[in-house]
């Protein structure tokens, strides 16, 4: 039995409609904010905190009369350590950022809270796209200038100077912990790629070494220049976003396509060695692409010694997760590379589908991104982070018409905002994993075969343990959790539900 049953807090969410708000935002942590805040009448419930206390009494009065409620024993072993965290997060696209600044100046800063401040579920990453992207409102880069080696004429953006930077210094202000910013080209200027356009399939000109790459490697380097007179650094930036999609890639995106024999190449003759003798301590992370690429465009990158001293880690979307196994990708990376850093540095919901991007309220959608992010941990992983931050209720804006879902939709009509279910089940590792945190061992002994949950545990720098608890199934699950320095306690799992547990340990 456990010592004191406050050392074990569990932060709990369970399925309800998106929450809208234009107020200042209310406290993250407990359970209140777990189920979120809304300016909506409800239908008088029984508090989930009050459900979940009674199902734990119920469970330890039978524990204590010789009885077990649990079918699944989660058993702590903090000897065995895994990866250390990076953290978690989203990404300011143009159109996010459209969104957030279409909202009054109360509501931004709701919004913004809700993601960065100590208040709300505490983002530490943030991905930045280098120019346009397919959510932008038109194609556009930093240097239109035809044949400008030397980038003379490189320019920030509008969308740079008048959004995503002001933006990026609010979340700075508002945030306790420390952000990591990270920054991902989609494409070049059109005169440096093979069909003269920033739209569409195409490679860079020339070969690794040459003027066209020496140039575009620069590029990267004037883009953390001109952050920097503003007061911004990176923590790393990608080679490229998707370079193997850009293959088949919609004839309207924003693209550059590189094979990984050419990334090798570029990163061992050009973006390395300018990142290296550059002012910047910015790393280099490879690959930002689908995990059906690993372990094979791993071996191709850092399998040369070359590039691989100028790599820090290996980028990877979640949008083919489903072909390939995270043992067979993942884990098989991890095991041949054990010093590159795995981050997943895309993810979103609702692409492909046309006529649902966006699905208010959506609880299936925030159960994919907490199976998505306990798997990959379980898997060697260091941090998730999701795609845009903030939507229009079309999942737009999008140039070539990819409108997908997002954790917040904005309606600036009636200046509200929307967090949905991804918003909460983001949260749980957000706000509970800070950076620096470490993956320990969790053994796991079913009973029945009906209780299966998806777990992780993590040590914090203060000590603290983390449990993130997912049940996918539409049953109450009961489990155990033993922690030998601490002791035992049953718990349930609600049907549909996630939950934290937080406790120190002596």
């Amino acid at each position: 039995m456990p010592r004191t049953a406050t050392r074990w807090t569990p932060w709990c969410c369970r399925p309800r409609a998106p929450t809208s708000s234009t107020r200042a935002a209310r406290p993250a942590s407990g359970w209140s904010a777990a189920r979120g805040a809304s300016s909506a009448a409800s239908v008088p419930q029984v508090p989930a905190v009050c459900r979940q206390r009674v199902l734990l009494q119920v469970s330890r009065e039978l524990s204590q009369a010789g009885f077990s409620l649990a079918g699944l024993l989660l058993t702590l072993n903090i000897s065995v350590l895994y990866q250390h965290v990076k953290g978690f997060g989203g990404s300011l696209s143009d159109a996010a950022a459209l969104n957030i600044l279409g909202l009054s100046q109360p509501a931004q800063d709701n919004l913004l809270q809700s993601y960065f401040s100590e208040n709300g579920i505490e983002y530490n990453l943030v991905r930045v796209p280098m120019a346009c992207s397919d959510f932008s409102v038109r194609p556009y880069s930093y240097d239109d200038v035809p044949y400008d080696y030397e980038l003379k004429h490189f320019k920030l953006a509008e969308e740079d100077v008048k959004m995503k930077i002001p933006i990026l210094h609010r979340a700075l202000a508002m945030a306790k912990r420390q952000l990591s910013l990270y920054a991902s080209p989609w494409t070049s200027p059109a005169w440096m790629k093979s069909n003269e356009d920033v739209r569409g399939k195409g490679m860079l000109k020339g070969q690794a070494g040459d003027k066209y790459h020496k140039t575009w490697a620069n590029y990267f380097i004037k883009f953390l220049d001109e952050y920097a007179k503003h007061n911004l650094t990176f923590w790393a930036v990608t080679a490229q976003n998707e370079p193997l999609a850009a293959l088949l890639a919609h004839p309207q995106f924003p693209t550059i396509a590189f094979t990984a024999v050419q990334q090798r190449d570029f990163v061992a003759q050009d973006l390395g060695p300018v990142l290296a003798q550059s002012s910047h301590s910015t790393r280099l992370i490879i690959m930002d692409d689908q995990r059906i690429h690993l372990p094979a465009w791993a071996k191709v990158v850092l399998g040369n010694v070359t590039a691989a001293r100028y790599v820090a880690g290996v980028g990877i979307h979640w949008y083919l997760d489903s072909i390939v196994p995270a043992s067979c990708s993942l884990e098989a990376t991890h095991k041949l590379f054990p010093n590159h850093f795995l981050l997943y540095t895309e993810a979103c919901s609702g692409f492909l589908t046309y006529r649902f991007s966006v699905s208010l309220g959506c609880w299936e959608r925030g159960d994919r991104y907490s199976h998505s992010i306990l798997t990959v941990l379980n898997h060697f992983v260091a941090g998730w982070t999701d795609w845009n931050l903030a939507l229009d209720l079309q999942g737009g804006p999008n140039w070539v018409e990819n409108y997908v879902d997002s954790p917040v939709i904005v309606d600036s009509s009636k200046d509200v905002f929307y967090k949905q279910p991804m918003f909460y089940h983001m949260g749980h590792f957000s706000k509970f994993i800070p950076e620096g945190s470490r993956r320990v061992g969790l053994h796991s002994i079913r009973r029945c075969l009906f209780c299966q949950l998806e777990h992780v545990a993590l040590l914090r720098p203060d000590g603290t343990i983390v449990l993130v608890v997912l049940n996918r199934s539409a049953w109450d699950v009961p489990f155990g959790i033993s922690d030998p320095a601490v002791g035992f306690i049953e718990a349930v799992a609600p049907a549909s539900s996630i939950q934290t547990y937080l406790w120190r340990r002596q």
